[in-house]
Order: structure tokens, then sequence, then C-alpha cells
């Protein structure tokens, strides 16, 4: 069964899950190996409102539900590829408008059964070929949001099962890229 209704929204018990998802979807129909993307996150309503040309362009201009607390993703310029994620990130800071962030991209993922033979003394590029290397990685793609408010959500899609009905939903399934996200909403 897909998580998907015949409309194409997905179901979801909150916005931010719903958007986390919408996400996911889109940078699946790019197939894998793409680069990070990053999105505001704006509300639905407000944008109808206060850009109604932006909402047309995004196909918003239609008759929405008023009671709707949607978010709508709006996909920023490409990230700089000579750039750890890390550092552009911590250069990052977000408009009053902007009600949240989400973030995807695609890593190597080791079960936790691999720790015990993670060698010591690796810098991160022979830490990267060791993991590339070995034989239980998995490609995953991570799609993670903020709130203002605090709130969060992630999404991850293995490569190996790459469908909508497969994708792992939940709050703390990438904590690194929570914090790193949050950080751009600080003063």
């Amino acid at each position: 069964m897909s998580n998907l209704p015949t409309d194409g929204t997905a179901f979801a018990a909150s916005p931010l899950t719903r958007a986390v998802l919408e996400i996911d979807e889109y940078a699946a129909g790019f197939g894998w190996d793409q680069p990070v993307r990053l999105f505001a996150l704006v509300d639905t309503a407000k944008l109808r409102v206060q850009e109604p040309q932006l909402a047309a362009q995004l196909g918003l201009d239609g008759p929405g539900d008023p009671a709707s607390a949607a978010l709508t993703p709006v996909e920023q310029q490409e990230l700089p590829a000579d750039q750890p994620l890390d550092e552009f990130l911590a250069t990052v800071a977000w408009p009053d408008a902007v009600t949240g962030c989400a973030l995807t991209v695609e890593r190597l993922m080791l079960p936790p059964t691999a720790e015990n033979a993670l060698p010591t003394g690796l810098d991160d590029a022979a830490l990267a070929k060791w993991v590339a290397r070995h034989p239980e990685r998995q490609e995953v793609r991570m799609t993670v949001a903020v709130l203002r408010d605090g709130s969060r959500e992630c999404a991850l899609r293995l490569r190996e099962k790459d469908s909508a009905t497969e994708v792992l939903t939940g709050g703390d399934l990438v904590p690194g890229l929570v914090q790193a996200l949050s950080a751009t909403f600080e003063d």
C-alpha cells in the first residue's frame, strides 16, 4: 500500500511530516547521486496573502483550506560544492517570513554492528574510504526539517528500498543534521 492517496499528497499526522515527505518525493524524482538541496519552509496561507505572485508561480493560488497549517517548501540556490556542509550551514540565516527549513543529503551509512570493526586514528578521507568499502554499507537519502518552534522531522530513504512506501520517518533519526539546521534560526 502506498503512503500517497490518489491526490498525491502524503498521509501524515502533521504539516511538518507532510512537508518532509513531499521534499523526499521531490528529491526522489531526480534519482540518486544528487547534490545537497536546501529548502525554506513557509506557511502556505501567509504566502498566498503576502506573496500572491510567488504563490501563483508555485501553483498555490487556487482555493485552499483556510484552517490548514500547511507548509510550502521553497528550494534555495544550489549549495557551494567546494564548502563542507557544516561550514555552509553555519553561514545560513533566515528572514522572519521563513517558518522552518529542510535539507536533503545523500550519505553512506553503516549498521551499529559495524562500530566494533571501525579502525581508530583515521582522518576524514580515510574514514570515508573505509566506509565506502565496507560490505554492510547502505546508501541513504536523508531529508531533515526543523521549525523555528523546535519541531523537527526526518525521512530516510535507502537506495536498496527506493520506494515511497519504504521511507522511514521520525524526529530523531538524524540528530546532528537536526541540530545544524536548528542553529540556522539562532540569533
